[in-house]
């Protein structure tokens, strides 16, 4: 895996880059084209107009059971999408019957529903996820269906600028495609390694404890600090993403007063080891933040957090269990918001 954490830390994520997830040809549009393409297992050519992406029908049962349908559709999202009674052409434009687009744009609507739904159920959906690829694959290995979604799930849950990353579901298919022998030894290698790097500090467990210095030389480690809730931010000097977060947090009178009241603690860490800089830099951090450097080297080794690119942020509770890992800063944006009331 090629870590973005690079000699000067420079990879830094912009805000610029998130656009490009969300973007893609229009449903509409693409379905109104014709393809003469080649079927998946047919060998002969056909005209083809590709059909969208089915949509789940949520049984009546669940009409007044918000958080139930959303469960009900985690599972069951991709079932029709999945189904092997039929053969569709494919090419790079059409993925078992259903054009490139409008799968890209299912998966981006799939990762926001596994964000609406239990920790545990959102595992469990990613794994069945699996599950119903590789049976298309087992099926028919013309289909491109394994190799698309295996795709997406990388760059939309793992990729570091991705804005619906998440370390811990992708895990989850990491651990799986790690024991699938349908892929090559080496492949199966890599997903292993991705895996342990995922189940490092993952949600629901407690935060590896690390020791900090700051401006001033004195020592702390993270689990000195005492807060209802600790905000951990992996930053860098130069980072305009980080100075972004810094602004805002800053700016929000409910994030002051979290802080103030003691139930908000910031921790904003500098992993690098250019700390000429880091002390030049200082002017921008809040005083009221706990603002430190790795006086080890531990962090940036990744021997105790996979930190991938700067800014990185963690929600942690009182007893430093994870409740947020690496989450995308509009997510922590709102749970901070929805704490202080």
């Amino acid at each position: 895996m090629m870590l973005l954490l690079q000699d000067s830390m420079s990879s830094c994520r912009e805000s610029a880059m998130r656009s490009r997830f969300l973007r893609g040809m229009s449903a509409a549009a693409f379905a109104a084209a014709v393809f003469i393409l080649a079927g998946c297992g047919s060998g002969g050519e056909r005209q083809f107009s590709p059909h969208r992406f089915p949509t789940v029908q949520v049984p009546g049962i669940y009409a007044e059971d918000q958080a139930g349908a959303m469960e009900y559709i985690a599972e069951h999202f991709w079932d029709d999408f999945t189904d092997t009674s039929a053969v569709y052409p494919c090419d790079s434009n059409i993925v078992n019957g259903v054009s490139m687009g409008d799968v890209e744009q299912a998966f981006a609507d799939f990762s926001g529903v596994l964000q609406s739904v239990p920790y545990r159920q959102a595992c469990r959906a990613m794994s069945g996820l699996f599950d119903r690829v590789t049976l298309c694959e087992e099926a028919d290995t013309s289909s491109n269906v394994f190799e698309t979604v295996t795709e997406l799930v990388g760059r939309y849950l793992y990729d570091p600028n991705s804005p619906l990353r998440n370390e811990d579901l992708y895990g989850v298919y990491a651990r799986r495609m790690a024991e699938y022998e349908g892929i090559p030894a080496e492949k199966r290698d890599v997903y292993a390694y991705d895996a342990g790097m995922c189940s490092l500090n993952s949600t629901g467990t407690p935060a590896a404890d690390f020791v900090f210095s700051d401006a001033a030389g004195r020592t702390f480690s993270l689990y000195d600090i005492e807060a209802e809730y600790t905000l951990l931010f992996f930053s860098n000097p130069g980072c305009h993403a980080c100075e972004d977060i810094i602004r805002v947090l800053s700016e929000q009178i409910s994030v002051s007063s979290l802080i103030e009241s003691g139930r908000l603690a910031v921790l904003n860490i500098y992993i690098d080891e250019d700390l000429a800089a880091w002390y030049e830099y200082m002017s921008i951090y809040p005083e009221d933040w706990y603002n430190g450097y790795d006086p080890n080297g531990i962090i940036r080794a990744d021997t105790l957090y996979n930190v991938r690119a700067i800014p990185s942020l963690y929600i942690l509770d009182r007893d430093k269990t994870v409740i947020m890992k690496d989450a995308p800063d509009q997510r922590v944006f709102s749970f901070l918001a929805s704490i202080a009331g």
